[in-house]
């Protein structure tokens, strides 16, 4: 094995001469570049460094002139700056990453948390509404519909009423299956309705109260050779409540939920009612009919003409 003999390293304040030369040089290259090329030329330019340090209080020896000449020549204290690629873009990213990696921690972690929430949460939620929405449409509602006919079919006296339910559950489904589930709910309400109508008893009386009349006349606007007579009636139910139903107002074709309502009798009716009032100021025959459970109709005791208002 051959011996290597090793070039001992120069001391740190000669190398940091050698860059001050370089240093210097670089300020006057355009005397460097004119002066070397031949060894006269590179003693006059070493003279002449010599002379620039010695004006500044500093001597530098001649090795270390010659050493910041050849290291000019070398450009050995030159920086290259790295070429652009891959490569450099992703090591001038990792040396910054101080600045700006928290901002973007903090924005994958901010999209980490919202991607959770959207996809982990909300659309799962999401789909669970949408498919309960869906059973419900397709089995639900038509499985409520079905427990309010027969209902309706086992609880009803009249005929009318299996036929009114078995036009609702038939028309609910179709909607249901259809997909229109504000329709097939709807369908469900009015079940609903022909159902706790049967249900309800009640009686319907006259009104026998100071501050509301008991009966009433009008001239309807179409015909006004006619007069249509009222008496204002009550529905009570087995513990003398009165009750709010729905009452169709043959005057504007709307129905509201009221608790007393003028209902159309003959005029023979009114009077009878009148006379019995101004007797003593008490309805004796107060009692127009009873609804009874199972039954859609009041059943009247006296004469009626069917129309009614709830406004006069």
């Amino acid at each position: 094995m051959s011996d290597v003999t090793a070039k001992p390293a120069a001391p740190l304040d000669e190398v940091m001469l050698a860059m001050d030369v370089v240093d210097t040089l670089r300020h006057r290259q355009d005397l460097a570049v004119r002066e070397l090329g031949t060894d006269a030329k590179e003693r006059q330019l070493i003279d002449k460094l010599r002379d620039i340090y010695h004006q500044q209080g500093i001597e530098v020896p001649d090795h270390i002139l010659k050493e910041g000449v050849a290291a000019l020549q070398e450009s050995r204290f030159v920086y290259d700056p790295p070429k652009p690629g891959f490569g450099t873009t992703m090591a001038r990213l990792y040396v910054g990453r101080k600045r700006w990696g928290k901002p973007v921690g903090a924005a994958l972690i901010a999209l980490l948390v919202l991607g959770v929430g959207y996809f982990g949460v909300w659309q799962p939620y999401q789909n669970g509404v949408a498919e309960a929405a869906r059973i419900e449409l397709a089995e639900g509602l038509p499985a409520q519909m079905d427990a309010l006919y027969q209902t309706i079919f086992e609880e009803t006296k009249v005929q009318q009423a299996v036929l009114d339910a078995e036009a609702l559950r038939t028309r609910g489904k179709t909607f249901a299956a259809e997909g229109n589930r504000a329709a097939a709910e709807e369908a469900v309400a009015q079940l609903t309705a022909l159902r706790d109508q049967l249900r309800q008893e009640y009686t319907l009386r006259v009104v026998n109260r100071s501050d509301v009349r008991s009966g009433f006349w009008t001239i309807p606007e179409v015909n006004t050779a006619a007069t249509n007579y009222y008496i204002v009636v009550e529905a009570l139910d087995a513990d003398g409540k009165a009750l709010s139903l729905p009452i169709l107002n043959e005057e504007n074709g709307e129905t509201e939920i009221v608790d007393i309502w003028g209902l159309r009798v003959p005029e023979a009716v009114y009077d009878g009612v009148a006379a019995d009032k101004s007797d003593d100021g008490i309805i004796e025959i107060n009692e127009v009919g009873r609804k009874a459970d199972g039954f859609l109709d009041v059943e009247y005791n006296m004469p009626v003409l069917g129309g009614a208002v709830t406004r006069w």
